[in-house]
């Protein structure tokens, strides 16, 4: 919805996700979310996490970024934090500089943590998978108290970073939420003198 708001405005947009969004990051996403790989420790998930986004950031966000284009990137090295950070309990230097190192220290200028209580988010998944949809991933198939670390992590980082993460309750609808989400947008575009 987003996407569509910003093309519809004629401000060139580019809409990709992590992991993967290049030929590369899908590989090592299908190594990530692959549900055999449960033995993955920690640091090699941090740094396949990290492979994939220097290849996303190097092909994809900076080049779309010189060309003046608006990114908007489902999940970036905020993920990795909460996940192998707060998740997995690996050490946050350790995941922070790491990604750094990957990104070329690149970070968003807006970031919008859409909160979900993991029951919640579960359940959607268990949802999906039932109408159909591909077998539970990797991620998705760790326990319920991950998720309540993961989610820990992400609101940890929203409480320090305010000036970057706007924290985003989701609606009951789809729409209730992105007039949240369009909200915020509009907020950094007036600070940017970009008029919509």
């Amino acid at each position: 919805m987003l996407k569509e708001f910003f093309d519809r405005k004629g401000l060139p947009c580019l809409l990709t996700r992590e992991p993967g969004g290049t030929s590369i990051g899908d590989k090592i996403r299908d190594i990530l979310l692959d549900a055999e790989n449960v033995k993955m420790c920690a640091k090699t998930e941090v740094f396949l996490y990290a492979a994939a986004r220097a290849q996303l950031a190097a092909q994809v966000i900076l080049p779309a970024l010189e060309e003046g284009k608006v990114v908007i990137c489902d999940r970036y090295v905020d993920s990795s934090f909460a996940y192998q950070a707060f998740g997995l309990g690996e050490d946050t230097d350790f995941v922070l500089k790491t990604n750094e190192e990957a990104t070329g220290g690149l970070s968003p200028d807006l970031t919008l943590l859409l909160d979900v209580a993991p029951e919640e988010g579960l359940k959607r998944q268990r949802e999906r998978h039932a109408q159909g949809a591909e077998a539970r991933d990797r991620i998705e198939l760790k326990n319920l108290e991950f998720h309540k670390k993961v989610r820990q992590g992400y609101l940890f980082l929203a409480a320090i970073q305010k000036e970057r993460i706007v924290l985003v309750q989701e609606g009951q609808t789809a729409e209730q939420t992105h007039q949240k989400v369009m909200e915020a947008v509009e907020k950094l575009l007036l600070t940017r003198g970009v008029t919509v």
